[in-house]
């Protein structure tokens, strides 16, 4: 991993669980996304490297709304359970299952989830290793700095200050990797209600 530059600091709500998968359970989930419609990541009319199919909900990029989608496939709800867990929360309220594909040389850039999603996001990484690097800005504009190894079959939990202070990206990877992201929507909205901001 390569040093960011800035002061480091590991963001308050992360939590990396590893192993959350067999070998076994990793191969089968990889099999199933390899035969997904997969479809390019579109923001602001321009095509991302990676690909993706939403569950459950989706999200529209233009007007900054949740909107619906394929129900959450039966193979996806153990692991949505199993990371529910993990976070202490009730599996049945991640109403997006998000599967992304990163093929060599894809990433994503610095974002913060949208804001009609909720206070906890998880995900999943899997096919190979990936890190998560994270940022924000200080009092006086020192910039604050992270970097997070997210090992194939690891699961991660963003609350709290890593869901909504700390801006995050997935620097481009080597290898195939895919993801899958459960998300929460905000208390009060509904599916096809407008993210403010």
């Amino acid at each position: 991993m390569s040093r960011m530059r800035g002061v480091q600091e590991r963001p308050a709500g992360l939590v990396v669980h590893q192993d959350v998968l067999s070998v076994g359970e990793e191969a089968r989930l990889v099999g199933r996304f390899a035969s997904l419609d997969l479809q390019p990541v579109v923001m602001r009319g321009v095509a991302s490297r990676r690909r993706a199919c939403h569950f459950g909900a989706g999200y529209d990029f233009d007007a900054r709304t949740a909107t619906a989608a394929m129900p959450i496939p039966t193979y996806l709800l153990n692991l949505r359970t199993r990371c529910a867990d993990l976070a202490g929360e009730h599996p049945e309220s991640f109403v997006e299952g998000l599967v992304t594909e990163y093929r060599a040389g894809s990433g994503i850039g610095w974002h913060k989830d949208a804001l009609v999603f909720g206070h906890v996001v998880l995900g999943v990484s899997l096919g190979s290793d990936a890190v998560m690097r994270f940022q924000r800005r200080a009092v006086g504009g020192e910039r604050r700095v992270h970097e997070e190894p997210l090992p194939q079959r690891s699961a991660y939990v963003l609350t709290g200050a890593a869901r909504w202070v700390w801006q995050h990206s997935i620097p481009p990877v080597t290898e195939l990797r895919y993801s899958v992201t459960f998300r929460q929507l905000q208390s009060g909205r509904e599916l096809g209600g407008r993210s403010p901001g």
